[in-house]
C-alpha cells in the first residue's frame, strides 16, 4: 500500500555467500582477521610501529601525485642515527632495539597526523610531510634533531645520547621527477650532513 512503511528490519546474514546457515562462518570470520592481521604487519615494522619500508615507497608515489594534481608541495626527511653500529657494538643489539623504539617514539609524539613516518631500515626513518613547504621541512627537522639529542636513552647498564643527521628536500609541482629520483636527492644531503660532522639538518636551496 502506497504511504505504508513498515518497521521490520531485513537481517543481514554474516555470510560472504549470503547463507543464513554457514556452516564455515567461523572460519571464514577467522581468515577475514587473519588478512587483516597481515595487512597490518605489510603496512607496519614490527620493532618500532612506524610504517614499513614496503609502505613508504607507496606513499611517497600518492603524495608525489597529489602535489602533482594540487599543487601542495611534498617534503621529505630522511635521517640516520649517528654512530649508532658504535652502540650495537658496546651495548649487544636488544639495546640498540630499545634505542631503535626510543627514536621512534620521539618521531611518532612529534609528527602530525596527516604526516607517515616510516622505518626506512636499519636505523634509518623516513616522513613524509604532505602539503608541506622546504622552510617548515626544515624547521620540523631541526626541532626534532634536538629532541633527539636532548632525549638520552635508559637502558639497565647505561644513559646513552642519541644524535642524528637529517636530509631534506621538497617535491613542488612541475618538477620532473620519480620517486626514485626524489629520494636519492634527500639521501644525498642525508650524505653530506654525515660528511659535514654529524647531528646536523643539510638540504635543498630555499627560493626566494
Amino acid at each position: 500500500m502506497i504511504g505504508k512503511r513498515s518497521d521490520k528490519k531485513t537481517a543481514v546474514s554474516p555470510c560472504p555467500a549470503g547463507d543464513d546457515k554457514c556452516t564455515n562462518l567461523p572460519e571464514v570470520q577467522r581468515l577475514q582477521e587473519e588478512v587483516k592481521r597481515l595487512a597490518a604487519l605489510v603496512r607496519t615494522d614490527e620493532l618500532t610501529g612506524l610504517y614499513s619500508f614496503r609502505y613508504f615507497y607507496q606513499a611517497l608515489s600518492l603524495e608525489m601525485e597529489r602535489t602533482r594534481r594540487s599543487g601542495q608541495p611534498t617534503c621529505l626527511i630522511m635521517l640516520d642515527l649517528d654512530h649508532f653500529k658504535a652502540v650495537n657494538d658496546a651495548y649487544g643489539h636488544e639495546v640498540g632495539n630499545i634505542v631503535l623504539s626510543h627514536i621512534s617514539n620521539l618521531i611518532s609524539q612529534s609528527v602530525r597526523r596527516l604526516d607517515i613516518p616510516c622505518r626506512y631500515g636499519g636505523e634509518e626513518f623516513t616522513i613524509i610531510l604532505p602539503d608541506t613547504t622546504l622552510e617548515q621541512g626544515i624547521r620540523f627537522a631541526n626541532r626534532l634533531r634536538l629532541i633527539i639529542e636532548n632525549s638520552p636513552v635508559k637502558t639497565r647498564d647505561a644513559l646513552l645520547g642519541i644524535e642524528a643527521s637529517f636530509g631534506v628536500d621538497v617535491f613542488i609541482k612541475g618538477e620532473e621527477l620519480l620517486e626514485k629520483e626524489f629520494l636519492e636527492k634527500v639521501d644525498s644531503f642525508l650524505y653530506l650532513a654525515k660528511q659535514e660532522g654529524r647531528n646536523k639538518v643539510c638540504h635543498g636551496s630555499i627560493d626566494d
